[in-house]
């Protein structure tokens, strides 16, 4: 004997995933620009390359640390990571502005120190009270800003009193901060593929 449904079909279907949802974690992309756009000027600014061949570092600065954090800034937006967001997009920023002030700088030679000097000061200003921030959400995040603060500080005074023995200082430290970059670059990729903790954040 058939079996009568007393019971109709749900008509309730499940929400749809929102936009957000569907998008990657863009966090690896924004880390591995800042840490290898930071590797290469590092590398002059610590006197292991010569001076003269730092135009290396400007399509970098532009497309990579410049155009791709900042569009990763712009999809930790959609994401609603308010701390990615400001990061990503600022620090592309940051490396735009470096490019423009690199190449369409008027600035004479004498002027130039002065000028690096408070561009990289007002960039401290903001790393430091971004730093307070990561205290509340991972020891890696905070370990990197840390590290990058002490890195933005001997650049600006080593700029300001045009001392190269601070701004190599500045440039190891640069090193420092683009290898822990990278690191958490590594870690958001190889624990996201793998769907567990491989690598540890460290998180609050």
């Amino acid at each position: 004997m058939a079996q009568v449904m007393t019971n109709p079909p749900s008509t309730h279907t499940a929400p749809a995933p929102s936009f957000a949802s569907q998008i990657a974690d863009p966090a690896p992309l924004g880390l591995a620009a800042f840490a290898l756009t930071t590797f290469m000027l590092s590398t002059f600014n610590a006197g292991l390359l010569p001076k003269s061949a730092e135009v290396a570092i400007l399509g970098v600065a532009l497309f990579y640390g410049g155009i791709a954090q900042f569009f990763a800034g712009m999809w930790e937006f959609a994401k609603g990571n308010t701390f990615g967001a400001l990061a990503f997009t600022s620090f592309g920023a940051f490396w735009m502005s470096l490019w423009y002030l690199i190449v369409h700088s008027g600035l004479t030679k004498a002027d130039a120190a002065q000028g690096v000097g408070i561009f990289l000061l007002a960039w401290t200003i903001f790393a430091v009270y971004m730093t307070i921030v990561t205290m509340r959400i991972s020891g890696l995040l905070f370990g990197l800003f840390a590290v990058l603060d002490v890195t933005f500080v001997f650049l600006m005074v080593g700029s300001f009193a045009e001392s190269p023995g601070l701004t190599h200082i500045g440039g190891y430290l640069g090193l420092v901060t683009a290898f822990v970059a990278w690191y958490g670059s590594f870690a958001g990729v190889m624990n996201n593929t793998a769907k567990r903790v491989i690598l540890p954040t460290w998180p609050r």
